[in-house]
C-alpha cells in the first residue's frame, strides 16, 4: 500500500535524488580534481524517463493530489528529454565561463522537478507550488554568471515580474476556493457543473486571474514584457532551457486546469484565450522581424509560438477537439528539441567575453563552421515551419484542429503569422551561407558532447517531421486520460 502510494512520485525522486547526489559530489571532490557532474544528472533524468515508460497506463496517484497518468508521463518525457540535452549543451558553457558545475546543474535538476511536479498536480495549490519550485531555479539560473550586469538584471526582472504573476495566480485560487470549497480540480469541476456557476462572478474573476499567471509563465501577450530581456541577459543554454522546459510545464499545467478543471466554463474562457493567442501570434511576428539580435529575434519567436500553442488549448473544444488535444502535445515535443538546438549552436558560437548572438556574427558561418550552420539551418526551418521538419507538421496538426473546431480566424493568423515569421528566420540563413568569411571567428574548441547533443536534436527534429504518426498516436493516447 505504501509502495503504491509513492508510484506516482517516482519519476520526480529520481530527479530530485540526482539533485542531491550531484550536490553532494561537488563538495566531496577535490578542487583540482575532474569529476562529470553532468554525467550523474543525465543519470537521474534517464532513471525518471525510464520510471516514466514503467508507469505507463497504470493511472498511478499519490496522496489523492499527484497523477501519474499518460498524459503527465508524456509531459516528463519531453522534460526528459530537455533536461538531457541542456545538460549535455551546458558541457562546454559552465567550463567556458567558469560556473560552479555542482551549484548549476543541481539547481537545473530541482528546477526540472518542479516542472514534472506542474505536470503531475491534480490540485490548485500542489501547482502554485511546483510553479514557484520552478520559477526560483529558473530566477537563479539566469544570473548564476555573477560577473555579468546583464544577466543580474535581467534575473531581478525575471523575479520582479514573476512575484506579480504568482501573486495574481495565488488570488484565482482563492477565488475559486471561495465559491467551490475545493483547490482539487476534480471538485472544482463537479462544483461549476453541479450548481451552473459559470456565470459567477468571483468565479470568472477566479479564472481570470489564472489566466493571468499562467501566460506570464509561457510569454503571452500581454504579458510577454519579461521575455526578450530576460532571454538576452541569460546564458543562451539557460535560455534554451527556459524557452522550452518552462513552456511545456505550464502548457501541461494550463491543460490540466483548463481542459479538466474548468471545462464546464470552457464557453467563458476560450474566447479570452482565443484573443490572447492571436494577439500572441501577431505581436511576436512582427516585432521579431526588427530584431538584430539573434536571442533577441527567438524571444520573439518563442512568444510567436506560445500563441500558437494557445490555439491548441482553445481548438481543443469541438469538432476538432481530438486533433487540437494530440496536437497540444505534439507541438510541444516538436517546439522543444527544435529551439533547445538552436540555442544549443548559440551557446556553443559564444564566448566567455562576448555571446556572439547579433545576426552580423553569423555571417559566412557556413565558410568557418559548416556542421554548425547545417545544423542551423534545420532547426530555423523547422521553427518556420517548413517540410520535412518538426515544425511543419506541428504547425499542420494546430491549424487543421483550429478549423476543425470553427476557429478560422485564429487559423488565418496562425497561417498568416508563419509566413510573415519566414523572413527573420532566412535572414539568419542568407547570412550563414551567401556572405563573405568576414565573421567573427567561431571558437576554436567545440564540445564533442555538445555537438553529439546538437545532433540528437536534428534527429528529433527530422523524426518528427518524417516519421510523426507514431508520435501522434502517443500523444492521442496520452492526453485521452484527462478527459
Amino acid at each position: 500500500m505504501i509502495s503504491s502510494q509513492f508510484d506516482a512520485v517516482i519519476p520526480i525522486l529520481c530527479v530530485a535524488l540526482a539533485g542531491l547526489v550531484v550536490l553532494l559530489a561537488e563538495a566531496f571532490r577535490g578542487r583540482d580534481e575532474k569529476m562529470p557532474i553532468g554525467g550523474l544528472g543525465i543519470i537521474g533524468l534517464v532513471g525518471a524517463g525510464a520510471a516514466s515508460v514503467l508507469l505507463w497506463n497504470r493511472q498511478a496517484e499519490s496522496f489523492g493530489v499527484v497523477t501519474a497518468d499518460n498524459f503527465a508521463l508524456f509531459v516528463n518525457l519531453v522534460l526528459v528529454a530537455v533536461g538531457i540535452l541542456t545538460v549535455i549543451f551546458s558541457s562546454q558553457t559552465v567550463e567556458r565561463d567558469g560556473l560552479p558545475a555542482g551549484e548549476y546543474y543541481a539547481i537545473l535538476l530541482f528546477t526540472i522537478v518542479g516542472m514534472m511536479l506542474m505536470a503531475q498536480a491534480n490540485d490548485l495549490l500542489l501547482i502554485f507550488l511546483a510553479l514557484e519550485t520552478m520559477s526560483i531555479g529558473v530566477y537563479v539560473l539566469t544570473g548564476i554568471r555573477r560577473n555579468q550586469p546583464a544577466g543580474t538584471e535581467a534575473a531581478f526582472k525575471y523575479f520582479l515580474l514573476g512575484a506579480f504573476a504568482s501573486a495574481f495566480f495565488l488570488y484565482g485560487i482563492a477565488f475559486l476556493y471561495g465559491v467551490t470549497r475545493s483547490t482539487h480540480l476534480d471538485a472544482i469541476s463537479s462544483a461549476i457543473a453541479a450548481q451552473s456557476m459559470s456565470g459567477n462572478p468571483m468565479i470568472l474573476l477566479g479564472v481570470g486571474l489564472l489566466i493571468v499567471g499562467f501566460a506570464f509563465k509561457v510569454a503571452a501577450v500581454p504579458f510577454h514584457m519579461w521575455s526578450p530581456d530576460v532571454y538576452e541577459g541569460a546564458p543562451a543554454v539557460v535560455t534554451g532551457f527556459m524557452s522550452t522546459g518552462v513552456k511545456a510545464a505550464a502548457v501541461a499545467a494550463f491543460v490540466r486546469v483548463f481542459l479538466k478543471g474548468l471545462d464546464p466554463m470552457v464557453a467563458d474562457w476560450a474566447p479570452v484565450l482565443a484573443l490572447i493567442a492571436a494577439a500572441t501570434m501577431i505581436l511576436g511576428t512582427v516585432v521579431g522581424v526588427a530584431q538584430t539580435s539573434l536571442k533577441r529575434m527567438l524571444a520573439y519567436s518563442s512568444i510567436a509560438h506560445a500563441g500558437y500553442m494557445l490555439t491548441a488549448i482553445v481548438a481543443a473544444n469541438g469538432d476538432g477537439a481530438d486533433t487540437g488535444k494530440a496536437a497540444i502535445l505534439f507541438y510541444l515535443a516538436a517546439y522543444s528539441v527544435t529551439n533547445l538546438g538552436a540555442f544549443g549552436v548559440i551557446a556553443l558560437l559564444g564566448t566567455r567575453e562576448r555571446a556572439n548572438d547579433d545576426l552580423r556574427d553569423y555571417a559566412g558561418l557556413w565558410h568557418t563552421h559548416p556542421a554548425l550552420a547545417t545544423l542551423m539551418t534545420f532547426f530555423l526551418l523547422s521553427l518556420g515551419g517548413f517540410p520535412p521538419t518538426a515544425g511543419f507538421i506541428a504547425k499542420w496538426y494546430v491549424f487543421g484542429a483550429a478549423v476543425g473546431s470553427g476557429y478560422y480566424g485564429l487559423a488565418i493568423i496562425g497561417v498568416l503569422s508563419s509566413v510573415v515569421s519566414v523572413f527573420f528566420y532566412l535572414r539568419i540563413v542568407v547570412m550563414m551561407y551567401m556572405t563573405d568569411r568576414d565573421a567573427r571567428p567561431v571558437p576554436a574548441q567545440i564540445s564533442r558532447m555538445a555537438m553529439a547533443g546538437l545532433v540528437l536534436s536534428l534527429i528529433g527534429v527530422l523524426y518528427l517531421g518524417v516519421l510523426p504518426s507514431a508520435v501522434i498516436d502517443f500523444a492521442q493516447a496520452s492526453i485521452s486520460t484527462i478527459f
